[in-house]
């Protein structure tokens, strides 16, 4: 199966969709305009049922098929944007100071909206199709709260699948690959308090600067001498904090950032080197140092007989030449992560061409790549849900 007929029929009208969602960005679970918007196209196409309020601004609609009872397969678009500011001087750039969709959660938001109103039209499977429409992917754990509120429970979902765009892949082809396919993600704080004084006179002094530039450097060590080289761990120092004045030795110096990994296991010794490393460089230079360590998202894990449905979904869509099924495992999070603790199912990248990447002010969703994914989300349900 090609690209649907009808997908590229809608391109425009999904585009328009998209373009409206990128013109006013929303963060983390205050998404009202957007869960508005979401829901009122829901209610349009007809899903059987619509419903809001789920983890604060999440919606779900529910679509049954024509072909009699069955299970219930979840679909999960994100839809909230991050406080960056757009340089892409489109003319639908954001309307919102400080704020864009920098990681094309309107085009996910689109391109199921897209599908929902294929598969509400056709209704060609047996069971239903839960469309989920998340709240605050960007750091704010949304996944984890709507199964909180028991989103698989409520909805008796089976499997559940998510898609995210990925630049640098080009438009038709997608990548996906069966267990870890995106990194656990933690933040960590560093406080390191000495002696302030006169900088002219750092004898006087317990300098936390020095301290805590040693700490930064010895964590590099972590990845470089104390994990296994085929396992994958990242830990970045992000943010460095201290001082005030030329001539001053502050009294505290603060650091943060992040730890990535793929294995439980190699997160728990990388937390407890980077907690010795703390303890042994406050000893030796008469510092205190705090350190704390707050575990995020979980690993995100693609069931193995899911990763393999997907990729063969995708390759009826896009041609197998155009699948990549064994693609390196990404150290960005996800908190898709929560939803394939609590269903089998996987993730899947779409492709969005040679754009600038996630995250940057310069990015933009390439609306090419909708017929692909709205094809994509339909292909996954009727086949999931076949009679």
């Amino acid at each position: 199966m090609p690209i649907l007929n009808r997908a590229a029929e809608m391109q425009d009208e999904i585009t328009g969709w998209r373009q409206h969602i990128h013109r006013t960005p929303e963060l983390g679970f205050d998404l009202h305009q957007t869960a508005d918007f979401v829901a009122a196209r829901l209610k349009e196409f007809g899903c059987d049922e619509v419903v809001t309020g789920i983890a604060r601004t999440g919606v779900v609609g529910i679509i049954k098929g024509r072909l009699g009872p069955g299970a219930t397969v979840g679909l999960r678009a994100d839809m909230d944007a991050l406080p960056i500011k757009e340089t892409t001087g489109k003319p639908y750039a954001s309307t919102v100071a400080g704020k864009m969709h920098a990681c094309g959660h309107d085009g996910h938001t689109a391109m199921l909206l897209g599908a929902a109103k294929y598969l509400a039209e056709t209704r060609n499977f047996a069971g239903s199709v839960a469309v989920i429409f998340q709240p605050a992917e960007e750091g704010g754990g949304g996944g984890h709260e709507m199964v909180k509120e028991g989103l698989m429970e409520r909805f008796a979902i089976s499997r559940v699948f998510g898609m995210h765009n990925m630049p640098g892949l080009p438009v038709g082809q997608f990548a996906i690959r069966p267990g870890p396919i995106m990194a656990a993600t933690a933040e960590f704080t560093i406080r390191v308090t000495g002696r302030g004084g006169h900088a002219a006179m750092p004898h006087q002094s317990i300098d936390p600067i020095v301290a805590a530039s040693q700490i930064v450097l010895a964590l590099q060590t972590i990845a470089a001498r104390t994990i296994d080289p085929l396992e994958a761990v990242v830990v970045s120092v992000t943010k460095f904090h201290g001082g005030d004045a030329y001539n001053v030795i502050p009294e505290q110096v603060e650091l943060a950032g992040t730890v990535r990994t793929l294995k439980k296991e190699v997160a728990a010794l990388t937390r407890e080197r980077m907690q010795t490393i703390c303890e042994g460089i406050a000893k030796a230079s008469g510092t205190a140092v705090a350190f704390q360590y707050h575990p995020n998202y979980p690993v995100t894990v693609n069931a193995a007989d899911e990763a393999v449905f997907a990729g063969d979904v995708a390759a009826t869509v896009a041609g197998e030449a155009s699948i990549h099924r064994a693609i390196a495992p990404l150290m960005g999070g996800e908190d898709f992560s929560y939803m394939l603790d609590a269903r089998p199912g996987a993730f899947i990248f779409i492709g969005n061409g040679d754009t600038a990447n996630l995250h940057h002010p310069g990015y933009d969703f390439n609306d090419e790549a909708i017929p692909h994914g709205v094809s994509y989300w339909v292909k996954l349900a009727e086949t999931a849900l076949a009679a």
